[in-house]
């Protein structure tokens, strides 16, 4: 039998120690992979209800971690600006698709269009193309207001049919809207009362309905939810918000204004930057698909019309071919400039106002 010399028994051992080595270094790089492949940050700027809906139906399709974060679409904005250098979320969900717009026009977007764009509705693809394919529509909303039935009988307000009701002196101290540098629904009021007024009457109306108000609130839903709470007697909001609290059975009623209202069409953006791109793009594509369109806007919470063309709706979600949109400018008002321009005079000018 041939004896084994020290060297060969060296060499034989340092083979087995660098094939140990190079396989607990396969194993730790392919460990990375899976982890950095399978995590998204995502900021959500929907209800949060529907934003849990959406994170916990995500990561049981995909086995993608979600680690969510809920704000308004003005404080989204604001604070993917203040991490433009470094970025740390992936996608941005929800919310008007004015504040979107203008993340696109400051790159704070990444470019990318959907395997399902040709499924989606015009004004949700026709938002993908004013923004260069860095955002896309997901679901369409009018806006109006919604007013608590209960408090209107017990204080002897007239019911309001029109914008033009609500600057009237019976409603002082009764109305609620968000501020609308936080908020794109009070960001949607603006333009869409600079659009049916006329910039120079608009303001003045601004001006008008700011003595009315009580309380400027941070998210665009919280005036109709306070109204259902019977804490605050008339809210402006997206219908589909008031049509969530009537639901609940909170004796909430729809306004749609007879001069015509703006509506949104809420958007969804790939961060620029975005440190788990390839998760991002998976979610981006599937928040657009008829089945998770289907099941966010067939939830019961989320009363929106979905822009798939092939996803189903809530059978009470608002009936747009009912409503009267005006043709809301959205290259106009999602315009950076002409964003900050409006709510640089709204700060100076209107919220000022002593009440």
């Amino acid at each position: 039998m041939k004896s084994l010399t020290m060297e060969s028994i060296m060499m034989k051992t340092s083979f087995k120690a660098a094939k140990v080595f190079v396989l607990i270094a396969l194993s730790f790089l392919i460990s990375l992979s899976v982890q950095a492949r399978g995590r998204l940050t995502l900021y959500c700027s929907v209800g949060a209800d529907v934003c849990e809906l959406i994170v916990r139906n995500f990561q049981k399709e995909t086995g993608i971690k979600v680690a969510m974060t809920r704000k308004s679409s003005g404080e989204t904005l604001a604070q993917i600006k203040a991490e433009s250098s470094n970025p740390k979320g992936d996608v941005w969900f929800g919310g008007t698709g004015d504040p979107h717009l203008t993340a696109s026009q400051e790159g704070l977007t990444y470019k990318y269009k959907s395997k399902h764009f040709d499924d989606l509705r015009p004004a949700a693809q026709q938002q993908a193309i004013n923004g260069n394919y860095k955002t896309v529509g997901i679901y369409v909303g009018a806006l109006g207001y919604g007013y608590n039935e209960d408090l209107m009988k017990s204080k002897g307000l007239p019911i309001p049919s029109s914008w033009d009701d609500l600057t009237k002196s019976v409603y002082k101290g009764h109305i609620q809207m968000a501020i609308p540098n936080s908020s794109g629904t009070a960001y949607t009021t603006l333009a869409t009362i600079l659009q049916i007024f006329g910039e120079t009457k608009g303001w003045e109306y601004m001006k008008k309905l700011h003595l009315n108000i009580n309380q400027y609130t941070k998210s665009g839903s919280a005036p109709i939810k306070a109204a259902g709470r019977g804490e605050n007697t008339i809210g402006i909001c997206f219908q589909h918000d008031a049509v969530k609290q009537a639901k609940k059975g909170l004796k909430v009623k729809v306004v749609s204004p007879s001069e015509g209202t703006g509506y949104e069409v809420g958007s969804m953006s790939i961060i620029d930057g975005a440190r788990n791109l390839d998760e991002a793009k998976i979610f981006y594509d599937w928040a657009v698909s008829p089945a998770a369109q289907t099941l966010i806007f067939t939830s019961g919470i989320s009363l929106q019309v979905p822009a798939n063309t092939k996803a189903s709706a809530d059978p009470d979600a608002p009936d747009l071919s009912t409503i009267n949109l005006i043709d809301y400018d959205f290259q106009t008002y999602g315009n950076k400039k002409k964003r900050a321009q409006l709510l640089s005079k709204w700060d100076d000018d209107v919220s000022t106002i002593a009440r």
